[in-house]
Formats: C-alpha cells, sequence, structure tokens
C-alpha cells in the first residue's frame, strides 16, 4: 500500500511539476517588479491563482468545509512558493529538483490530510490513483502483444 500510496504522491507531483514550470514560462515574460507578482491575468482575462485552482478542486472532489479551506489555503500557498523557488532555481540538477519537489509535496499532502476526516482522506487517496491511472493507464487491462 505504501508502494502504491508513493506512486500516487509522485504521480500527483508531476503534475503540480508541470504546472508551476508552465506558469514560470509565462511569468518569465512579465516585468520583474513586484506588482506583477500575483497578477494571473492574460491577454486581459482574469485567470485563477494556482493556489485558488488546487483550492476550489480539493473543496469540489473532497467536499472541504468552509474552515477546512480557511485552513488548507496557506498550506498550499506555502507549497506552491517553495515549488516556484525551486523551479527557478538552475543552480540544482534534475534529480536533486525532483527530490526536493516530492519532499514539499509530501510535507503538504500530510498537512492537508490533518485536516481532513476519514471519508475526505479516503477520497484523497481515490483521486491521486485516478490521476496515477489517467497518467499512465490500467497496467492490468493493457493489451498485450502477440
Amino acid at each position: 500500500m505504501n508502494r502504491i500510496r508513493l506512486l500516487a504522491t509522485g504521480t500527483v507531483l508531476m503534475f503540480v511539476v508541470s504546472a508551476v514550470a508552465r506558469q514560470a514560462a509565462t511569468q518569465a515574460d512579465r516585468p520583474a517588479d513586484g506588482a506583477a507578482k500575483h497578477d494571473y491575468s492574460q491577454n486581459g482575462e482574469n485567470r485563477v491563482s494556482p493556489v485558488d485552482g488546487h483550492l476550489k478542486m480539493l473543496t469540489e472532489k473532497l467536499d472541504l468545509t468552509t474552515d477546512q479551506q480557511t485552513k488548507a489555503r496557506p498550506i498550499l500557498q506555502e507549497m506552491h512558493d517553495h515549488m516556484h523557488k525551486l523551479m527557478q532555481n538552475k543552480n540544482i540538477s534534475g534529480e536533486e529538483r525532483t527530490s526536493k519537489l516530492r519532499a514539499y509535496h509530501l510535507k503538504a499532502d500530510k498537512n492537508i490530510r490533518e485536516i481532513l476526516n476519514d471519508d475526505q482522506k479516503r477520497k484523497l487517496d481515490q483521486l491521486e490513483q485516478d490521476a496515477h491511472m489517467d497518467l499512465h493507464g490500467n497496467i492490468n487491462k493493457a493489451p498485450r502483444a502477440p
């Protein structure tokens, strides 16, 4: 079970890394002043911040209460900030970056689970497993070569 959880966590981490990398690429085109740091508009259209989008998805999938959302927001913000800084750091190897990204994600996962009830934890486990299956497919049902 721990291997499955680690594999699922790694898969979710890969989604997060790609989202952060995409955001980093778009932010590279923005001015460096602090005023534009949290401007999530593009071509005059308003976009939701990655933290707000992540919180909204968790709220919908896990039926988070308002109190849980309030507690989860700083956890997600801290994870996002650390991951963003890490993605900007060009002085570390890809392996070291992946290791640190995984550590940030696992810390956030642990902290989020502390505010969830047992039913929500089961839903999160399923959500992580589904994300893994979407990325890699179901190996057991894959057609075999003749």
